[in-house]
């Protein structure tokens, strides 16, 4: 592989790391004379089982980390195939992973667990304002540069889409890495911004304490721990942490998502409350690796003395993408829209359809077959690339319109309302999505209503997954317990969706 040169332009150098996606070499981009890390997908996983799914997950990696703008996160520069091989080009981190960080500076300083909190929080407080779960937060998953600063690397994993063409590992599977998992994510439940917390958490107790806070001889034990095991507090372990930080470690390792803190912004608040001050430590050496730093000489340039290029100017613009004019050729549009959504580029075709379809309503009127048609890709596509926010209203404008023409009961009608509830349950808004859910099923039950039955019993599923988001782990029990009869009957003992509930209802 040494040598190889992906894409006439990135020549492999030597192996980074190794994980259940890919390879990371490090690489050096021969056109702009810099090094970066080019991921590939592995060779070994390209065919066979779950290789389609493995595609998914490995493009949909660089599309996440590419909407997130944070200086925390790693940017991605490029995307695209060289021959079979799937490859991600991304920023070049020269820096040490945080378990080998806590390694080598063990017994890990509290405020350095403090400041490594902070940083973290303020990097989630990003990603989920996408809204995206990054779901696997872990030490081997952040690197502390040498200036002090983190980033965050794997967002393969992160949940930006909850429809089930979008369910990238194998039904019944849990997504992420036991020790750091929350018990909703343990159970194949609804996973939030407070699904990461608790990942947080566990973090800042291995950090505190050298050890993370439930093991167990398997994964399985492991699980069954963090559903129902209390964690040990810190200060038993080491009586120099602060109560305050002992509390909100507490707090973050709640089994309940409701008794979690309220956001990654509200914990940011408390941790950098335990931090000295800017100029507070007076003459304090500027370490490399030292986490506290960023706080303590904030937006100063590294190594100190140093002068980097630019001001306070120097940042680019954000482009913001400008209305097609009036006399746009709408056929054209259209086509363009056609070729980026087929060569995968969903992000510029959202831009374009946003500035397409008051161009056309305009032209056409709202009502007109083009308008209507525009909108509903419109909608789907921001579906597909995660915006449920801007998607929610088109939605439930589509379900309007078509249920004032043809009747509340009519599938396409019930369609919409559907993929509504599940922009509602994306943005956490789970009693919304409970009640749409409920609203929908009461059609789809009915052999009159012409749904696909089988899409009632996932319904039934995402009900249940709402109750138990909502704390109703009684009616979510009650509610799986009747589905799984039901799906028994409809699919059989064996297939993927009644092994998942069965599996649900065991770890309940």
């Amino acid at each position: 592989m040494n040598g190889r040169v992906i894409a006439e332009r990135y020549t492999i150098g030597s192996l980074i790391s190794q994980g259940g996606m890919g390879q990371v070499w490090k690489a050096y981009d021969e056109r702009l004379g810099r090094p970066v890390a080019v991921k590939l997908l592995r060779p070994d996983r390209l065919h066979g089982d779950g290789a389609e799914e493995l595609r998914r997950r490995f493009l949909r990696e660089a599309r996440v980390t590419a909407r997130v703008d944070h200086a925390g996160l790693v940017t991605v520069h490029d995307l695209g195939s060289d021959g079979e091989d799937l490859y991600l080009v991304m920023q070049y981190l020269d820096g040490a992973d945080l378990a080998d960080h806590l390694a080598e500076n063990d017994p890990y300083p509290w405020p350095w667990a403090v400041a490594v909190g902070a940083q973290l929080c303020a990097i989630l407080a990003a990603v989920h304002a996408v809204p995206v779960v990054h779901r696997d937060l872990k030490p081997r998953n952040v690197v502390v540069r040498p200036d002090g600063t983190l980033t965050v690397l794997d967002l393969g994993i992160a949940s930006v889409l909850g429809s089930d063409t979008t369910r990238l590992t194998r039904t019944g599977a849990a997504v992420g890495s036991p020790a750091y998992m929350a018990p909703e994510q343990a159970l194949g439940g609804v996973v939030g911004p407070r699904t990461d917390l608790y990942a947080l958490g566990v973090v800042l107790h291995e950090l505190l304490s050298g050890s993370v806070p439930f093991t167990a001889p398997t994964d399985v034990g492991v699980l069954h721990r963090h559903l129902y095991d209390p964690p040990q507090p810190l200060r038993e372990l080491r009586p120099e942490v602060p109560p305050r930080l002992e509390a909100l470690v507490l707090r973050l390792l709640q089994k309940d998502q409701a008794d979690r803190p309220s956001g990654a912004a509200e914990v940011h608040r408390e941790l950098v409350g335990l931090l000295p001050q800017p100029g507070a430590v007076a003459g304090r050496p500027a370490a490399q690796f030292d986490p506290i730093r960023p706080f303590l000489r904030p937006c100063s340039p590294w190594p100190e003395g140093d002068e980097g290029p630019g001001g306070p100017g120097a940042a680019a613009a954000q482009a913001v993408p400008s209305l097609p004019p009036s006399g746009l050729d709408v056929a054209e549009a259209v086509d363009r829209v056609k070729r980026l959504l087929d060569e995968g580029r969903a992000t510029q075709a959202v831009d374009v359809l946003g500035g397409l379809l008051p161009v056309v309503a305009a032209q056409q009127g709202e009502g007109s077959p083009v308008s209507r048609v525009l909108r509903k890709q419109y909608a789907q596509t921001l579906l597909g690339v995660g915006e449920y926010a801007r998607a929610l209203p088109e939605l439930h404008r589509l379900a309007a319109d078509r249920a004032h023409e043809a009747g509340p009961a009519d599938p396409q009608a019930l369609q919409y309302r559907y993929e509504a509830a599940q922009c509602l349950e994306q943005l956490g808004e789970y009693a919304e999505a409970l009640g749409e859910y409920r609203a929908v099923l009461a059609y789809a039950e009915n052999p009159y209503a012409g749904m696909d039955p089988r899409q009632g019993l996932e319904i039934r599923r995402r009900e249940a997954q709402m109750r138990l988001a909502l704390g109703d782990r009684a009616g979510a029990r009650a509610a799986l317990a009747a589905l799984l009869t039901d799906a028994e009957r409809a699919h059989g003992l064996g297939h993927p969706f009644t092994a998942e509930i069965r599996g649900t209802l065991s770890r309940l």
